[in-house]
């Protein structure tokens, strides 16, 4: 149901870019823009895990516990060995980037290795995984080239109007028209793609669930990350909002509640389906059922990311 929703809004985010470009009538300036947009986020897409991990002076995980934790589920969930990083940052969050299951990482903050206990954190790195094994970097980059490109036609269609180069009385809607087409479209653009991200992280938790085989580690560890995202600040996904929709709980303030202009879904839906999954006994086939995580235990995890010594490793 979740690929099905994906391929929904991924037809209608195309159908909206055929849409504007219906309206401006030039079949050049459709290709200008959808080849700009397409440029950009190819870079994007080849080198977003670089400057991603840069931007959060991410440090590899080397000979952590944590490494050891996401080598055993990558195992489980038929998936290459991922690069394994943590982020020197209180709140407690995780995020998964890279083009591809061979060119991928997984990060995790010092706050969530801090206050999740060991079974959370190992839930948390399923969901990570599971967007890798979705592929769901390619998906988000497609929409962004959708929504890009969709911007640009906007954009060029405002500016045309401002310099007096187009004939309204030519466009198939009118200049009123064009000027609703011109300020709605980056809106509903917008919209498709966090309806996308919302669908992504369903899937990832239900995916993620069934490679631990604990699905209520998983919301245990939902409902804490939402609990300490809530109070604690991560002041450079602050600064940088748009990298907001790779993390498993919005790092952003303020953020609650399956609107329309949410990146995340909500936390109370996503425990709830988790916990209907663990109810039917839902686990990866080539994975063994484990108890249900204690949610009250802490985590040993060291709290800094140069203290890679201890219970944890």
């Amino acid at each position: 149901m979740g690929y099905m929703r994906t391929a929904l809004l991924l037809a209608a985010m195309t159908g909206l870019f055929l849409a504007v470009g219906y309206v401006i009538g030039g079949q050049t300036g459709i290709v200008i823009a959808f080849g700009v947009a397409l440029a950009m986020n190819l870079f994007a897409y080849w080198n977003a895990d670089k400057i991603i991990l840069r931007m959060y002076r991410a440090q590899p995980a080397d000979g952590h516990e944590l490494e050891r934790i996401v080598a055993g589920l990558a195992q489980r969930a038929g998936l290459p060995m991922p690069k394994v990083y943590i982020i020197d940052n209180d709140q407690p969050n995780a995020f998964a980037t890279g083009r591809n299951p061979e060119n991928a990482a997984v990060a995790a903050t010092t706050g969530l290795l801090r206050m999740l206990s060991r079974e959370e954190v190992a839930g948390v790195m399923a969901h990570e995984l599971a967007h890798v094994k979705n592929r769901d970097s390619l998906i988000m980059t497609v929409t962004a080239v959708l929504a890009g490109a969709i911007g640009m036609l906007a954009n060029s269609l405002m500016f045309m109007g401002l310099m007096g180069h187009r004939d309204d009385r030519n466009s198939p809607l009118g200049g009123i028209g064009s000027l609703l087409v011109m300020l709605l479209a980056p809106l509903a653009a917008m919209l498709v793609q966090m309806a996308i991200s919302r669908s992504r992280e369903y899937e990832a938790d239900r995916i993620g669930a069934e490679i631990s085989g604990q699905p209520r580690a998983l919301a245990s560890a939902l409902n804490k990350i939402s609990q300490g995202a809530e109070v604690i600040d991560n002041e450079v996904a602050e600064a940088n909002p748009a990298s907001a929709h790779l993390f498993i709980v919005n790092p952003l303030h303020g953020r609650t509640g399956d609107s329309l202009f949410a990146t995340h879904p909500q936390i109370a839906n996503r425990i709830e389906r988790l916990l209907a999954m663990e109810s039917g006994g839902v686990t990866m086939s080539a994975t063994r059922p484990s108890a249900p995580a204690r949610a009250t235990r802490r985590s040993s995890i060291p709290s800094t990311v140069e203290r890679h010594k201890g219970p944890w490793g």
